[in-house]
């Protein structure tokens, strides 16, 4: 193991192929190098990356991801659920299909509108088909 073959293509018009070969010993390939960088890397260490741990990097990602996914929407739905059960009989409201009437009762799952006054007619909806409550918003 002491000796190492190299193959190497030589310049010159030496053999057909061009190529010869030449026996070198370990002692003369070994080199030794310095770091002389301070911020160079020794192998076999990772540099610390900008969280140290890609489990805090995983845990902030699902934290993140519960307030994109499920915060938002479930208080939404809070805010609709509080609107709806304050409805009062004589206020302005408009669906989420742009039907806008007023409300003459109120059931458990559905609200009855007046929509036309002239002919007195009026719609049945479901408490979820209720976009604003115009009366109380004056945005």
């Amino acid at each position: 193991m002491n000796n190492i073959w190299l193959l190497a293509q030589n310049a010159g018009s030496e053999g057909a192929s061009g190529i010869t070969s030449e026996s070198v010993t370990t002692e003369q390939t070994s080199t030794t190098t310095v770091a002389s960088d301070p911020n160079s890397t020794v192998p076999g260490k990772q540099a610390p990356g900008l969280f140290g741990s890609p489990l805090i990097l995983f845990g902030l990602m699902a934290v993140v991801m519960y307030f994109l996914l499920f915060r938002g929407p479930r208080k939404k739905q809070q805010q609709h659920k509080q609107m709806v059960q304050t409805l009062q009989k004589n206020d302005k409201v408009r669906t989420i299909g742009g039907i806008i009437g007023t409300v003459v009762d109120i059931r458990d799952d559905e609200i009855t509108l007046k929509v036309d006054e002239s002919n007195n007619t009026k719609i049945k909806v479901a408490t979820s088909a209720v976009g604003r409550n115009l009366s109380k918003d004056k945005s």
